[in-house]
């Protein structure tokens, strides 16, 4: 069984249909009993940091999102699940997050040229990040079986994580410049892009993910 931490954010129906459509259990919760209970757990995540984090500890869910990393048992977050795990975020100034990976959340330079180091352009790239875009994958993982390097999945987001640790980096995205776009540490994949809108692409890597 796959639990879905529910925080009263997120994209949550989305990822229980993604793992529903591929054939594993999934149930969405912030009980902690189920969350220790399950064989896998997902951090999903839709909104501002800040507020992320204080709806973890007001329904008392990060002592169960540590026990669980802390357990070993497969653990992926996505968007700001993956955001949440590093030590502090620049969002609307600086917030702590749940410290389990080194690094911080930065966001994205405004007027960055929309062509690679044409300083000249006078197209700017948008904020947020949105649409599809490829990863460039720098190692490989159990949770990017079948999927081909430059694979496209689907973005949204204004911030991106600068791990301390630059081994951590799965894969990285261009957008205006390179950034890390997925990161794996011990039992943990986390993932910048949201596998439950990126189509066939993304549910092979939900496929994958229930299958570690």
């Amino acid at each position: 069984m796959i639990a879905i931490v529910d925080y009263g954010m997120g994209n949550l129906r989305s990822v229980l249909a993604g793992f529903t459509r591929v054939g594993h259990d999934a149930v969405i919760t912030r009980e902690p009993a189920v969350i220790d209970s399950a064989s896998h757990v997902v951090l999903p995540g839709v909104g501002a940091f800040r507020d992320c984090m204080d709806n973890l500890e007001k329904y008392r869910l990060v002592e169960s999102i540590l026990k669980a990393i802390d357990s070993g048992k497969p653990f992926l977050g996505i968007c700001l699940g993956l955001q949440l795990l590093f030590e502090e975020s620049e969002e609307f100034g600086k917030h702590k997050g749940l410290g389990v990976l080194k690094g911080r959340v930065v966001r994205f330079k405004d007027n960055m040229p929309e062509k690679d180091g044409n300083e000249d352009s006078t197209q700017f790239l948008k904020i947020p990040h949105m649409g599809w875009n490829n990863i460039r994958i720098l190692k490989r993982h159990d949770i990017l079986n079948g999927l081909s390097d430059n694979s496209y999945l689907y973005f949204v987001h204004s911030y991106y994580v600068e791990p301390e640790d630059k081994d951590a980096a799965v894969t990285i995205t261009s957008y205006g410049m390179d950034f890390v776009s997925s990161v794996s540490h011990k039992n943990i994949f986390a993932c910048q892009f949201h596998p439950e809108k990126s189509q066939k692409t993304g549910l092979k890597i939900l496929k994958n993910f229930g299958n570690i």
